[in-house]
């Protein structure tokens, strides 16, 4: 198996049972503002817009889950499915899609989105064809829904190559997808389209636009962590990935191979980005970083 398959099967297979569970929550139901709020079950945060005026819903986790988050929201609007979004590819993220995507009226992400479900099944051996979205977007999307703006913007590649930061305009609560790990070691997705740099710069782009009133909600969190924040949490994340890099060139500079680097688990600096359950967040992360590095395609 050469390095690149290598990457991808190891990132497929060690992340979704430790996203499971570090994302259960006993409350799925959380309302934030202005009928803004989260469902939090299996996987990536969902979050969702529930009016007299209009229904969203951002990202779908699981079959099973999705079926529980729209029978909630019946219980809250009688509105059809306006708008369902993807921040981005992920199973924990587009599983429930094939449940939500018959009572939507539109299906959005970015445009790249499709193809990397599909590049990300194909890996995972599933000959299944994923639900993917129907509209597609190059660097901004925007539609009124009641007295409610949804915006959505790309701001290039980061956690993967297809990130949505997804803002409730009127309610100023943005959903940051996998974007944030809020205190959790995060999946760097190098098969997927993932830039360590890009990531960083998203960050701090995300960071300077909006104010400290702004909710964020985050597509997971660690033990002990809340998924939803003030824009401070964008630079603690941002700050590990500073860390990443710093730590992937060192051991370029040492004269390190990339296999050498990869035997290591945790980052001196960072211990809360760290879980038992998944230690090959760690090495996974470091060798996207120096293969960014090295300048490696």
């Amino acid at each position: 198996m050469n390095r690149r398959r290598f990457l991808a099967a190891a990132s497929c297979a060690a992340l979704w049972p430790t996203l499971r569970r570090a994302t259960a929550a006993p409350l799925p139901f959380q309302p934030l503002r202005r009928g803004v709020g989260v469902f939090t079950s299996r996987g990536g945060t969902i979050g969702y817009l529930a009016t007299n005026d209009a229904l969203v819903v951002v990202d779908t986790q699981y079959p099973d889950t999705a079926e529980a988050c729209w029978s909630g929201l019946r219980e809250r609007t009688t509105r059809p499915l306006d708008l369902l979004v993807n921040t981005y590819h992920h199973g924990d993220h587009t599983g429930g899609n094939g449940v939500l995507q018959p009572h939507a009226r539109q299906h959005v992400a970015h445009r790249n989105v499709p193809a990397l479900q599909r590049q990300a099944a194909a890996q995972r051996g599933t000959d299944t064809e994923p639900t993917v979205p129907t509209l597609g977007y190059e660097e901004t999307w925007e539609q009124d829904l009641g007295d409610e703006t949804i915006r959505l913007r790309h701001y290039g590649p980061a956690h993967t190559g297809g990130d949505s930061v997804v803002h409730f305009v009127q309610a100023d609560v943005v959903h940051m997808g996998d974007l944030v790990f809020n205190r959790m070691p995060p999946f760097v997705d190098g098969p997927g389209g993932a830039s360590v740099r890009g990531w960083i710069d998203t960050l701090e782009q995300v960071h300077a636009a909006f104010s400290d009133e702004t909710i964020f909600i985050f597509g997971h969190a660690g033990e002990g962590h809340a998924i939803t924040g003030p824009r401070a949490d964008l630079l603690a994340i941002r700050d590990f990935l500073d860390g990443l890099l710093a730590f992937a060139q060192a051991a370029l500079d040492a004269g390190q191979t990339e296999d050498e680097l990869a035997r290591t688990q945790r980052l001196p600096d960072f211990p809360t980005y760290y879980r038992d359950s998944w230690p090959e967040a760690i090495p996974i992360a470091l060798r996207v970083a120096y293969r960014e590095l090295r300048g490696d395609p």
